[in-house]
């Protein structure tokens, strides 16, 4: 294998002062100068990835928590224990796990005789703003559930402030994507005939 001598620069360069000091020729610091133009993209990347799997994972956990609670209301067991509102609530949280801070989350209880009865209940007012809970706390979940084979929707509505930390993502609930962004987990069912 032959190696090539480095090609001769053009009249000009041979005599400047570049060429006698080598500068044409010196390549450090280009490892650091793409670095710095690859950087930005790059960091804005991995951000985005750990922001959106931080989304799914409140997501899986809210949903989790949904259809666990869920699951002694459709079996009977809520009615039948005289389970409060909070208490039904409290079973979301310990389903949910540590991500869900409990104090932003609203949940919201429908039933009825059909499945055409009930509709999905936003999560917002009409100015934006986050709905309350049904119910007292000191309520049983039962009047809002209903009895033995009936249709019941499960809504559950979190305030998500970590988006914040993730503007540029934009998962927020504002109109331009700012602000703190709401996870909804729905649950719709027939109760059991526990009657």
């Amino acid at each position: 294998m032959r190696v090539l001598p480095p090609p001769k620069l053009p009249g000009f360069f041979q005599r400047s002062r570049f060429a006698r000091h080598g500068l044409l020729r010196n390549d450090e610091g280009s490892a650091a100068l793409e670095f710095a133009i690859i950087a930005l993209p790059f960091f804005l990347f991995v951000f985005g990835i750990i922001g959106f799997g931080m989304y799914f994972l409140a997501s899986t956990s809210l949903e989790y928590g949904a259809e666990a609670a869920a699951r002694k209301v459709r079996t009977g067991e809520a009615n039948k224990g005289g389970m409060t509102v909070g208490e039904f609530k409290e079973l979301v949280c310990e389903a949910a796990g540590t991500y869900i801070n409990c104090s932003k989350l609203v949940v919201l209880v429908q039933h009825g005789v059909t499945w055409s009865a009930i509709s999905p209940q936003s999560c917002t007012d009409s100015k934006g703003a986050m709905v309350g809970s049904t119910g007292q706390s000191d309520e049983l979940i039962a009047k809002y559930t209903g009895g033995a084979s009936e249709v019941v929707l499960v809504t559950l509505c979190y305030q998500w402030d970590l988006a914040n930390n993730f503007k540029f993502l934009k998962l927020g609930s504002g109109s331009d994507g700012s602000g703190p962004a709401i996870i909804q987990a729905s649950t719709a069912f027939k109760t059991e005939p526990w009657e």
